[in-house]
């Protein structure tokens, strides 16, 4: 890697990501032999009204600015006329721009890591509808903003809307398949053992990444829509079909992106579970969990679900992480990894494709036994 620095590192961790800022930082700190934190001391401090401000410690006038923001924590409040108020995804994203404008343009250059995308899911028009997602990626780069880093985007083609600046749309394949192996037992990665399932069409391109390489046999879910009404803000499901060879007697790693309020992926493990599939592991880069966790209580009561992999890309409650059923995938080390080859402005293709580091770590695990193939 260069020795070239793009400019003097500054990290800004927002509201709720004190704690994966830190790690990322130990991180950078460690393999620069840094004494010194790359964390940027910023803050938005509010009026009673709700109304507020972006404020700095310190100039970043010339330095490479690197900012975290986590839009759907809502673990972290303010007052608004005495009443403790949670922070919404709107709420976040008003606070990232305060902070970009409190820079004023003076940072050489300002990249955004927002690992669940703004308004992600409101990506595509298909009525008279608003176009958030494209509006607030051109909204940041209006202000000045040239690098946006994001994992798993719902739709990654909104960056379409923002064609000329960076978009980079980080998958959590490696990180996924380590911690499969490192909290499972008794896995096989052999095809005739384990199977790749897609719970709708929309998720197919993922997981048409693991099967490949994994080498395992794919399935998917069609999802049959009621387009006539809308219910909690979306066409309700219908119907789930699946498409693809038996499941009977295998393993099965169902996909996705999120995990809302969980019913899609309860449905379609019972399903798999009547096709014959023996265990049922899900990997979700976000686990929002809208609705609560009972639901997922009882799917793994009733032998519905095994494990549940989620990041901790996006805020986590302390009960979510007491689950026999949950098991967390930290993604610090990537993203530091990311900030530092980009700070020395250096390529991170090989970064985003992981193949070769998920065959070593395969061959590696089968060498000591920990998996069979």
């Amino acid at each position: 890697m260069s020795s070239e620095l793009f400019g003097e590192l500054s990290v800004i961790g927002m509201r709720g990501c004190e704690e994966f800022t830190q790690q990322v930082d130990r991180y950078l700190m460690e393999w620069r032999s840094s004494v010194h934190s790359f964390v940027v001391d910023a803050d938005c401090p509010r009026f009673g009204s709700g109304e507020a401000k972006g404020y700095l410690h310190q100039s970043l006038r010339g330095h490479d600015v690197f900012i975290v923001s986590d839009v759907f924590n809502y673990g972290v409040t303010y007052k608004m006329y005495g009443r403790v108020v949670p922070m919404s995804p709107d709420d976040h994203f008003q606070d990232l721009k305060r902070i970009i404008a409190a820079i004023a343009g003076k940072a050489r250059r300002i990249s955004i890591i927002m690992p669940m995308l703004y308004e992600g899911r409101q990506h595509k028009r298909t009525g008279r509808e608003s176009l958030d997602c494209a509006i607030a990626l051109q909204e940041l780069v209006h202000m000045g903003v040239e690098n946006i880093i994001t994992f798993d985007a719902h739709d990654a083609r909104v960056q379409n809307a923002i064609p000329l600046n960076g978009f980079d749309n980080v998958r959590c394949t490696y990180q996924m398949i380590k911690a499969l192996v490192r909290n499972v037992d008794n896995l096989s990665l052999n095809r005739n053992d384990i199977a790749v399932v897609s719970p709708d069409e929309g998720g197919m391109n993922r997981c048409m990444y693991y099967s490949s390489v994994l080498k395992l046999e794919l399935g998917m879910f069609y999802k049959r829509r009621n387009y006539s009404i809308i219910v909690d803000g979306k066409n309700p499901v219908e119907a789930h079909e699946y498409l693809g060879k038996s499941v009977e007697g295998k393993d099965i790693i169902v996909v996705d992106d999120m995990i809302s309020s969980g019913g899609s992926i309860i449905e379609v493990a019972q399903q798999l579970k009547e096709k014959g599939a023996r265990r049922i592991f899900v990997f979700a880069t976000f686990g929002l969990f809208c609705n609560g966790l009972e639901i997922m209580d009882t799917a793994y009561e009733d032998g519905l679900i095994d494990k549940i992999f989620t990041t901790n890309l996006i805020y986590r409650p302390d009960e979510l992480k007491k689950r026999p059923w949950y098991c967390e995938v930290n993604m610090c080390k990537y993203v530091s990894l990311i900030i530092d080859t980009l700070n020395h402005d250096e390529s991170i293709s090989s970064i985003l494709s992981p193949a070769n580091r998920i065959h070593a770590f395969i061959d590696r695990q089968v060498a000591e036994g920990k998996v069979r193939i």
